[in-house]
Parts: structure tokens; C-alpha cells; sequence
């Protein structure tokens, strides 16, 4: 009998406290009333978790691939339990209220996936997910239990055509924009609509999905290639098998995401979020999966890793390609081939297949006869795709995207709203001009609360051709479908009296990702005075999830946490 199929010891494993012993005999009866025979109870149990849901298409195809991979749980002594959390769709949350709700799903996907594992013994974990939050939140999870896992993006989407070219539903965010500037018929509008998205999967360009599943191969946690496949394609069943296959085998040898999770695997995803020109997004998920690691990794570290990376792959939306076609040169492995070449990976870092990061490369040759990804010695440009900037309008920092800018200096004057929809609004009417900064404020993580993205707003300038007049700044998020000069994750946030939130109209604001900075013309005499003045804000939010959220989310800086993470931790799950 081959070791991958033989029976596994789990007198020390999580599971024996629900399936061992005369005293279970009440819990093995549910299992009985499931269906399981006595060998699958004596097997050790593995969650299978998903973020299956119908709110969108990113999450539509991961209830078929839970299947393939629980086939492959089931084949290597292992007993799989299926289970599903939330997730809240970032496409469809976009640009109103419902978008409070994003972030804060990632800590209540974690939570979730927590509870269910803790409640029922579970000692491993096969999780899948789709959606911006779900990737990070279920990686969460994975570190915060430290029981042997897998990974597994459930694929992209694949792009649509209009008019002759790939689209995705960046662009009809932006055509939202031209039609409202009068670029863009009601009938053409209607057809980009039909057409950008057409099929299961999540967003194509190097959006926050796509740099997140990029990040889920290249920290160790997902088996190699299997971020790329586009949720239709077939082949993601067998990489779903596998991982089900794979988990058993870290189950054997008790290698746990903690092993895998270094400070080393951790710039590795850095370096490659910026190399792909990835989402912003991921200075706020790296630091918080880090956290749950019991591993510094703020958003400076993060910063820091983006400044010395060079930006090698050409994927929207500061590039020309989608995810489909980094997939059809090989994928992510082609990604960090050419990375570890020119000595921007750790090659030493442990993955879940029992191999490194260079051994799972092994002597694959990259490719030269495509145009998609580049060798870091003729990058697209010398510094990572985010950038960034510390000043007196940011002391905790802040984050650009500036893969694809041409310009990376810029210094106009304020132009302050308390929210989103005041900005959005003021757009839609072109109650703008040349040289304004959009300061859109009190939509941190415990002011807005939430930390919205404000992709409707940043698309809509796009769309009337002003994305590189004006330039945007939020103690809110962007979405990483955002492009033009869109500043993020400012901190200290308004809600707690950051600067951000003393800023008046007709200040004059500084930018320059060049020199990574962000100031306003002010002294500190003056914003002291300001300070002075200021006073807190209430929000509509006095009750319900988002409410608790607001009482315990930490800052942008840290990773907007509600909990002290593994730092503080006097046990560990999987050790119970």
C-alpha cells in the first residue's frame, strides 16, 4: 500500500476529541446519521471550505471544485466535511453604502472558518475562495488555526470582447464615466455591459482577486500553477484534487502553515504583488496574515519591498493583459522564474508540496517568445507597480498604484469631501478642474466604517478623460481595478484626527512617488492649531457588525486588525 493512501495515526490530532474513545460515542452517532462508515471516523477529518455563494460571478464555480477536492482528501485517508462561509462581492458593493460591508467580511470569513474548524476538530484545511476578501480572509484563518493547508484560488474570469478588444468590468466602470461626459451611446454602454463578463470567475486584470492568488503561490500556501487556470477551464478540478491530495500529505508529515508562512515568504508576496503590478489592497492583507503569524510585516515593510521591485509583468489595469494570458505562458510560475533569476526571490522558502519555492521551479526554462511578462533586467519600469509615501499628510503612510503612469509627480490644491457619494457626485456633474486634489475622507476602517473602495469615483474621471488632471486621496481603500494618480490607505485616518482630516479647500497638496512623499503646504503650527479644533465624527453605523467592527479595527498601517493576532496567543488551535 503506498504511503499516501495508508491509514494515518490520529491519536494526536485535533479530531480524537470528537471520534476517539467510548466517551465520543454521542458524537460519532452524528457522523453515523451523515452517512460515514467507522473507518471514515477513525480518519482524520479535513474542513473543506468554500465561498460559494450566487452573489457573483467569482464565486459561482468553487461548489464544483470543493467536490474535486474533497475526491482527493477522500483517496489519501483522509474524511473531508464540506463547509461554506460569506463572502461580499466587491463588483457588486461598489460605489454605495454596501461597500462598508467589503473589508469587514474578510475578518467575519476568517472568524467564520475559525469557529467551524475549533467547533468540530477539524485537523486540516482545504479552503477555496474567489472574491477580493475571501483569499485573505480564508488564508487568515489557515494561519490563525496553524493546522496543515491548502489553498486554492477558484480561477479567473475570462474576458470579455467589445469592439474588437478584451474588456473587463474595469472598463465598464469606466464607461460609466464616458457616458456621463456624453463619449459613450446608451446603446454602446448596454452592449459593454452584455459582453465584459463572460463567464464564472473572478475579475481578470491584475486586480485585488488576481494579486491575491498570485500572492497564495508565491507565500507557499497553493501548489504551483494553480492560481492561473480561469474558473471555467477543467483543469482547475484537477488542481483541486491535488490540493485535497496534498493536505494529506502535510498531514503525515505535520508541516503546518506557520512552517511556511517566514518573514522570507512574506517578501516574497510582496515582491511579486509588485512586479505584477498588483492591488494596493495587498499592503493592507500581507501585513494582516502576517499578524496572524505573530510576524512584523506593516505596511512600510510592504513599501519598502514594492520600492526595490521592478514591475515585470504587463497585466491590466496599468498594462494590456488579463490573467488568462499570463496563464497560457504558464502562469505565476513564470512570474517567479523570472523573479528568482534575477535575484528577487528567497528560492530557500518552504511550499505545501514539501519542496521550496526554487525546487518547485526547478529547471523550467522561462519563456521568451511572449510578451507578458518580462525579465527583471528589461522591466516595464524600475520600482514595483505600488508605491509608498510617507509626509505630514500621511505619518503612518499611504499607498499608489503606479504601474502604467507616465507621470509620477503631482501638486495641486484640496478638494474636500467627508464621503464618497459627495465626491462621486460632484464628478458625475464635473464640478471639478485641471490641477485639483479630490480629498475624500472619513472613509477609513473605523470612520467610514468599512474602508470603502472608491473605484466608481476613480473610474467615472477616467471615463471623462480626466485621470491624469486631477489626482485622488482617501483614508479609504481603492480597488485594484483603480489606475490614475489615487493615493490610499491614508494614516492616521480622518476618524481618529489624522491629518486627512484637518485638510481645508485650497490647501496645497504634494505628491511625488518618486521620492515616496505626500505633503500638504502647511506648518506644523498650523495643522496643530487645526488639530486644536477638530472634533470626532459620529456615523450612522450604532449597531450590528459594521458598528462592533468599528469598535475594535485597528489602522491601515498594521493591516486594519481586530485582534492582537499570534503575538499574543497562549495556545495554539492545532495543538489542542
Amino acid at each position: 500500500m503506498p504511503d499516501s493512501v495508508k491509514p494515518i495515526d490520529k491519536s494526536n490530532l485535533p479530531s480524537r476529541h470528537v471520534s476517539v474513545g467510548p466517551e465520543k460515542a454521542p458524537h460519532r452517532s452524528y457522523y453515523y446519521a451523515m452517512g460515514l462508515t467507522e473507518e471514515e471516523i477513525a480518519q482524520p477529518l479535513v474542513g473543506v471550505v468554500s465561498t460559494w455563494n450566487e452573489a457573483a460571478p467569482c464565486n459561482i464555480a468553487l461548489a464544483r471544485q470543493a467536490q474535486a477536492a474533497k475526491r482527493g482528501v477522500r483517496e489519501h485517508a483522509g474524511t473531508p466535511r464540506e463547509f461554506t462561509t460569506i463572502t461580499v462581492t466587491d463588483g457588486i458593493a461598489m460605489g454605495h453604502a454596501g461597500m462598508k460591508s467589503s473589508l469587514v467580511s474578510r475578518e467575519v470569513i476568517a472568524d467564520s472558518i475559525e469557529l467551524t474548524v475549533r467547533g468540530h476538530c477539524y485537523d486540516a484545511i482545504v479552503g477555496l475562495a474567489g472574491c477580493d476578501k475571501s483569499l485573505p480572509g480564508v488564508m487568515m484563518a489557515m494561519a490563525r488555526l496553524n493546522v496543515p493547508s491548502v489553498f486554492m484560488y477558484g480561477g479567473s474570469i475570462l474576458p470579455g470582447r467589445f469592439k474588437d478588444r478584451d474588456v473587463t468590468v474595469q472598463d465598464v466602470f469606466e464607461a460609466v464615466g464616458a457616458h456621463a461626459a456624453g463619449n459613450m451611446s446608451d446603446e454602446d454602454l448596454h452592449e459593454l455591459e452584455c459582453v465584459a463578463c463572460p463567464s464564472a470567475g473572478s475579475c481578470g486584470g491584475q486586480f485585488t482577486a488576481n494579486t491575491m492568488a498570485c500572492v497564495s503561490e508565491a507565500i507557499g500556501l497553493a501548489i504551483p500553477g494553480s492560481a492561473g487556470a480561469p474558473a471555467p477551464y477543467e483543469s482547475r478540478d484537477e488542481y483541486a484534487y491535488h490540493s485535497g491530495r496534498i493536505v494529506m500529505d502535510l498531514v503525515r508529515a505535520n508541516l503546518r502553515p506557520r512552517d511556511i508562512l517566514t518573514r522570507k515568504a512574506f517578501e516574497n508576496a510582496a515582491t511579486v504583488v509588485a512586479a505584477s503590478g498588483g492591488s494596493t489592497n495587498a499592503g493592507l492583507h500581507l501585513p494582516a496574515l502576517a499578524s496572524e503569524c505573530g510576524i512584523e510585516f506593516d505596511l512600510h515593510d510592504v513599501a519598502e519591498i514594492f520600492r526595490r521591485t521592478p514591475y515585470i509583468a504587463d497585466l491590466k489595469p496599468g498594462g494590456k493583459y488579463v490573467a488568462r494570458d499570463m496563464y497560457e505562458i504558464g502562469g505565476v510560475p513564470v512570474l517567479v522564474k523570472a523573479l528568482l533569476d534575477g535575484g528577487f526571490i528567497h528560492g530557500d522558502c518552504m511550499t505545501v508540496t514539501g519542496k521550496t519555492i526554487a525546487e518547485n521551479i526547478g529547471d523550467m526554462k522561462f519563456p521568451t517568445d511572449q510578451v507578458i511578462v518580462r525579465t527583471t533586467d528589461a522591466p516595464l519600469s524600475p520600482t514595483g507597480g505600488v508605491v509608498g509615501l510617507t509626509g505630514n499628510l500621511a505619518p503612518e503612510g499611504a499607498l499608489v498604484k503606479v504601474a502604467g503612469m507616465s507621470v509620477l509627480k503631482f501638486t495641486g490644491t484640496a478638494r474636500c469631501f467627508d464621503c464618497e457619494e459627495d465626491a462621486f457626485a460632484a464628478v458625475e456633474r464635473r464640478d471639478y478642474k485641471p490641477g485639483d486634489v479630490l480629498v475624500i475622507r472619513y472613509e477609513g476602517p473605523k470612520g467610514g466604517p468599512g474602508m470603502r473602495e472608491m473605484l466608481a469615483t476613480t473610474a467615472a474621471l477616467y471615463g471623462q478623460g480626466a485621470g491624469d488632471q486631477v489626482a485622488l486621496i482617501t483614508d479609504g481603500r481603492f480597488s485594484g481595478a483603480t489606475r490614475g494618480f489615487c493615493i490610499g490607505h491614508v494614516g492616521p485616518e480622518a476618524a481618529v484626527g489624522g491629518p486627512i482630516g484637518l485638510l481645508q479647500d485650497g490647501d496645497q497638496i504634494t505628491i511625488d512617488a518618486e521620492a515616496g512623499t505626500i505633503d500638504v503646504d502647511l506648518s506644523d503650527e498650523e495643522l496643530a492649531a487645526r488639530k486644536a479644533k477638530w472634533a470626532p465624527r459620529e456615523t450612522d453605523y450604532n449597531a450590528g457588525a459594521i458598528w462592533k467592527y468599528a469598535q475594535t479595527v485597528g489602522s491601515a498601517e498594521k493591516g486594519a486588525l481586530t485582534h492582537p493576532g499570534a503575538r499574543a496567543e497562549s495556545h495554539v488551535y492545532a495543538d489542542i
